[in-house]
């Protein structure tokens, strides 16, 4: 039995809980910018600031582990001393960490960028230091949260589709508070080709890369069950998918350049998502057992 084994049971998003996402997104966004707007964002960034530095300490821990176990394969990884810390209360469990030996030495590794983010005075915080923070954040949360079904990912996706385009346009809400919060929630890079401050960031939000994550996620275990799950398997349906995505992304920069102005991600990447699904399954003839299968 390997940890990672242990980790990978996890409950399956439904279809009853995917209509729930945009309403408990809707209520969250909202709530953080009545407080930024009514008690300023200052002590707010401080306290997330102190919190995701501290959460990310672990993200990037298990993030440089996965990268660590793919580098070097996955026959010999298991031949490393499997380690596990136990936190009980009497009988019961609160908490277990599994870690093989070599992951010993990357909790060192895995201080810095928290370190150097947190200890970094707010206007001069290196933006490659809170990408790093900000994409072990999307890969965790896209280990963590896992749909069952093709027709979830289309109500989640179709759903935040909506949320997004409302939230974007038809207020300032979404804008102001990712502008606002100088917290590892988003990714950035220059509209220079430096990657210097001069002329700012272009922003995506985690949400816009784990959602979508999700789904081309659920494509490839869809591929591997259709491959009976034993040894290499044909991933028509994940491929399909990741290209849609960056293809969606493209288009995303391109139109808000072109435009100048802020764009919903999800208003590009949601349709080219579940259009790409539609069509592989279509083309296959396999999209009726497709939206049936249960992972």
């Amino acid at each position: 039995e390997d940890e990672e084994d242990d980790e990978g049971i996890a409950d399956r998003l439904s279809s009853g809980d995917a209509w729930l996402f945009p309403v408990a997104g809707s209520v969250a966004l909202f709530g953080m910018y009545a407080i930024m707007k009514f008690f300023g964002k200052e002590w707010i960034n401080w306290l997330l600031a102190w919190y995701f530095s501290i959460a990310g300490v672990g993200s990037v821990w298990k993030s440089a582990a996965s990268l660590m176990r793919f580098a070097v394969g996955e026959e010999r990884w298991k031949k490393f001393d499997r380690n596990r810390v136990l936190v009980l209360k009497g009988p019961r469990e609160l908490l277990s960490v599994s870690f093989r030996t070599p992951t010993i030495g990357l909790l060192p590794l895995a201080l810095i960028p928290s370190v150097l983010f947190n200890t970094s005075e707010t206007s001069r915080r290196s933006a490659f230091i809170t990408d790093i923070l900000a994409l072990s954040f999307s890969y965790n949360a896209i280990c963590l949260l896992k749909i069952d079904s093709f027709k979830t990912g289309c109500i989640l996706l179709s759903g935040l589709f909506f949320y997004d385009i409302y939230w974007v346009f038809g207020t300032d809400v979404m804008l102001t508070v990712a502008t606002s919060l100088d917290v590892p929630i988003k990714l950035l890079w220059p509209k220079s080709l430096i990657f210097a401050s001069e002329r700012g960031y272009t922003l995506l939000g985690l949400g816009d890369i784990v959602i979508p994550g999700t789904f081309v996620a659920l494509a490839l275990r869809y591929d591997y069950a259709r491959g009976d799950g034993k040894g290499e398997f044909r991933k028509p349906y994940f491929y399909a998918t990741l290209a849609a995505y960056f293809a969606g992304l493209v288009t995303t920069m391109t139109v808000m350049h072109v435009f100048g102005k802020a764009q919903p991600a999800l208003l590009y990447l949601s349709p080219a998502c579940i259009l790409t699904y539609f069509g592989v399954g279509i083309i296959r003839g396999e999209l009726g057992e497709g939206w049936k299968w249960i992972d």
